[in-house]
């Protein structure tokens, strides 16, 4: 018998090397012909790579979070009768996860007992959360019993397992006194090197203004009381798009991207607005497009099917690509004043601080009023200072006249 090797396929798209992810065999492991063998990132989607032979895995080319090269070694598999005949067809070629956006999952110990592989295994399907969950706990989602659909396991399936494997097989103790250290890898390492690039490369400027949104919040409840069971409930976010959207209008030079190598700026003209959403496997900005044509239960509707989907993993590559200008918000964890770091290449990225009620004077009088303020970021090199700030006082004016969101 043979040996075959497998070598990092081109991924196209000009990419000259990626990072792996997670590997599905171990040195001894059994593989069948089309047998998914690990996940390698680039820097747009999660990509599987299967085997184009039947065999024995003999030696590993990389752990995963490193960085392999186009043609590089990837796997070495002994052929046995089944593999020797495919050994001469062409070499695997890599298959994108789905069409869903960039799905890390973390390698995860091996647990205390564990069944002996089979030929059949195949990569389990979960969610984001529920890959997160069992490489937190230290178990591999392949011994997992999955219910749901096309054997999915849950987070059902997986609580199930940690409540029958926890005696035996898991540490839920911190009487540990060694430090726990995290591999920067995949997703995270992607987010790490795109704020570090965002930070080296863009003159950062903020800008933070305070805003009465008491009129607004007293719109908003209205509009639910009278439209939640027909047309669905808003929150704030649909209202602050509408305003971007507004105000953009004024401020065209705002809803753009800046090329720093060919020094180009490009000015667009629909505005697709990101919504900076924090999933299980990190910050992901899903994108809402044309935001200037939805109507405000439209944009409300569609700003939660991007959220679910960006942190479930099923968010297509094309809805996490191509905003003009970013939405961030923690909700009620907004704090005072925050510093957001732009999504290049956009020029700017509109932070939204929590929402308070606290005494105002208006009018000379002392009043209770709801305040919020919104922290915004701006690429100085294309954005003056006198233009950021007219044009957050223009967003302010029409959160605080609500009735202008609606005026052509």
């Amino acid at each position: 018998m043979g040996t075959h090797v497998i070598r990092m396929p081109d991924i196209g798209e000009g990419i000259a090397q990626v990072e792996l992810v997670e590997w599905f065999v171990k040195v001894g492991d059994r593989v069948g012909e089309d047998q998914i063998l690990a996940d390698v990132m680039t820097d747009k989607a999660t990509v599987e790579i299967p085997s184009a032979v039947a065999g024995t895995v003999i030696s590993l080319g990389a752990a995963p979070g490193e960085v392999m090269a186009v043609g590089a070694e990837l796997i070495c598999i002994e052929l046995d009768a089944e593999g020797e005949a495919a050994a001469s067809a062409a070499p695997a070629s890599p298959r994108p996860t789905s069409a869903a956006a960039p799905v890390v999952m973390q390698p995860v110990a091996e647990p205390t007992a564990t069944p002996a592989p089979s030929s059949s295994v195949r990569r389990p399907l979960a969610a984001p959360a529920v890959r997160k969950r069992a490489w937190d706990a230290g178990i591999e989602l392949r011994f997992v019993t999955g219910t749901g659909r096309q054997g999915r396991v849950t987070q059902d399936d997986l609580e199930q397992f940690l409540q029958r494997s926890a005696p035996a097989s898991l540490n839920v103790g911190h009487d540990s006194a060694e430090p726990e250290q995290i591999p920067v890898i995949g997703l995270r390492r992607q987010i790490a090197q795109r704020m570090q690039d965002a930070t080296r490369t863009v003159a950062h400027f903020s800008y933070v203004e305070e805003i009465d949104v008491t009129a607004l919040e007293a719109l908003r409840r209205h509009l639910n009381n009278k439209w939640t069971e027909s047309r669905g409930r808003l929150t704030l976010l649909p209202l602050l798009v509408r305003a971007l959207v507004v105000a953009l209008r004024e401020f065209p030079q705002l809803n753009a991207h800046y090329d720093d190598q060919a020094q180009m700026i490009t000015r667009h003209h629909a505005v697709h607005v990101g919504i900076a959403t924090q999933s299980d496997t990190g910050l992901m900005v899903p994108v809402l497009r044309d935001a200037h044509r939805g109507d405000l239960w439209a944009n409300a509707a569609e700003i939660v099917r991007l959220a679910e989907a960006a942190r479930n993993g099923t968010a297509r590559r094309d809805e996490l690509n191509g905003s003009t200008i970013t939405l961030t918000s923690l909700g009620a964890l907004g704090g005072i004043a925050s510093t957001p770091v732009i999504n290049r290449p956009e020029v700017a990225i509109i932070g939204v601080n929590r929402i308070v009620e606290r005494p105002v004077v208006v009018n000379g009088q002392i009043v209770v009023r709801s305040m919020m303020n919104l922290s915004s970021s701006f690429d100085h090199r294309v954005v003056d200072g006198m233009d950021a700030a007219r044009f957050i006082q223009a967003v302010r004016g029409l959160l605080e006249q609500p009735a202008m969101l609606f005026l052509d």
